[in-house]
């Protein structure tokens, strides 16, 4: 994607119009697939989060760098957010990803297929995330994938701090007692009558 100098406001000097662009391409490089996990999470399909990572970013050649100096990451976040949801009220439908294709998004994390505990533990997981509540999986993603602040959560979901709080605190109990319960049942790796190797 190029931010074509002739289509935003023309910066004062060329050298202005390189700084940019590069502040641009640096921005997609560095959180691109973070808000595509993110948009896929919230529209559905890998097409359509692609459109709205790509519209997010077209809004951000418009921006001046230094308008977004030390919010830049929340700003981003709120931009995906708001064009899924203009997305959603145009087409009328709103389905949520597979929350299997949602993890197989690049990422810095370490694959689940590591090792066969951690998928098994990540597959349990991925499941038990998609019963939760549309808004406790939404702020669990954004603390847990995305690295957000209670803060900068409440800014792009319009919660207060508090409300985000309690969704994540009710999301963390509603799922550790799923996997006690999980973890309890006969043959699982830690019951104490299944055999050691």
């Amino acid at each position: 994607m190029e931010c074509g100098n002739t289509v935003m406001n023309p910066p004062s000097s060329s050298s202005q119009a390189d700084e940019r662009v590069e502040w641009v391409r640096a921005t997609m490089e560095r959180h691109e697939a973070e808000l595509l996990r993110y948009a896929l999470s919230l529209v559905g399909d890998l097409p359509s989060a692609e459109d709205v990572v790509q519209d997010a970013f077209f809004k951000l050649c418009k921006q001046e760098p230094a308008s977004l100096r030390g919010h830049l990451v929340p700003w981003l976040f709120t931009v995906v957010r708001n064009q899924a949801l203009d997305r959603h009220r145009r087409e009328s439908r709103w389905s949520r990803a597979s929350e299997a294709e949602a993890a197989g998004m690049p990422g810095d994390s370490p694959s689940p297929s590591e090792s066969v505990e951690a998928r098994d533990d990540a597959s349990h997981l991925r499941t038990m995330l998609a019963t939760l509540p549309p808004n406790q999986r939404e702020v669990v993603r954004l603390k847990f994938q995305n690295q957000m602040s209670y803060r900068e959560i409440s800014q792009l979901t319009r919660l207060t701090e508090t409300n985000v709080g309690f969704l994540l605190h009710t999301a963390i109990k509603t799922l550790r007692r799923r996997f006690d319960r999980l973890d309890a049942r006969p043959g699982s790796p830690t019951d104490p009558s299944t055999p050691r190797p």
